[in-house]
């Protein structure tokens, strides 16, 4: 049976986020770019922001032990929506093509409770889901599987009816593993065709 519902994430499903994206502008050698994203700003640093840490609070933390880098690390918080490159165009094509087809929509994200609202901004098709859960505010994150029951909870569906969509495989992996159909988004082009086999569009 075809799913009732579908279940996305945001960074990287419906817009582009890359720490790279603002960071090669203060490091225009990428060695020095590199070296930076993986000993100081990692995203392991990151991951709390995502569960209700503040970004104040993690960057005042990291810059204690980096003061020499004060500056850039604050620029993660400063200059957050630098590190967005856009919506990606496929995967708002297929929310509009689903709305059309009365087909419910969702959203399940790790993302902070200081971000969510300029995030939502930056594409008209956040405005077809009919709800989300943010790791922020539930301060419990993918693939943790208490956020998928919560997402379940919320919107009143089991898992089986819902097709999850999400870039990252650990998280593809826990919510098969809870009962979802899932479909792991690595290639824009290959969401649609994932659509139209299930009969959603």
């Amino acid at each position: 049976m075809s799913p009732k519902a579908v279940l996305w994430d945001f960074g990287n499903v419906i817009v582009r986020w890359n720490p790279r994206t603002l960071y090669q502008k203060i490091f225009p050698d990428p060695v020095v770019c590199d070296r930076f994203l993986s000993d100081v700003c990692t995203l392991a640093w990151h991951t709390p922001t995502d569960c209700g840490v503040t970004f104040a609070e993690n960057c005042a933390a990291l810059s204690a032990l980096h003061p020499q880098h004060e500056a850039e690390i604050w620029a993660w918080h400063r200059r957050w929506d630098e590190m967005f490159s856009g919506p990606i165009a496929e995967t708002e094509a297929a929310i509009e093509a689903l709305h059309a087809r009365g087909l419910p929509q969702y959203g399940l994200s790790n993302i902070s409770h200081e971000t969510i609202d300029s995030t939502l901004a930056m594409s008209p098709a956040f405005g077809r889901l009919a709800g989300f859960v943010a790791s922020g505010r539930e301060l419990v994150m993918k693939p943790d599987p208490a956020i998928y029951r919560l997402a379940c909870e919320r919107f009143g569906l089991a898992p089986g009816d819902m097709l999850f969509v999400d870039d990252s495989a650990r998280n593809i992996a826990a919510a098969r593993d809870l009962g979802f159909d899932v479909h792991h988004f690595t290639d824009p082009a290959a969401l649609r065709p994932a659509l139209e086999a299930r009969g959603l569009i």
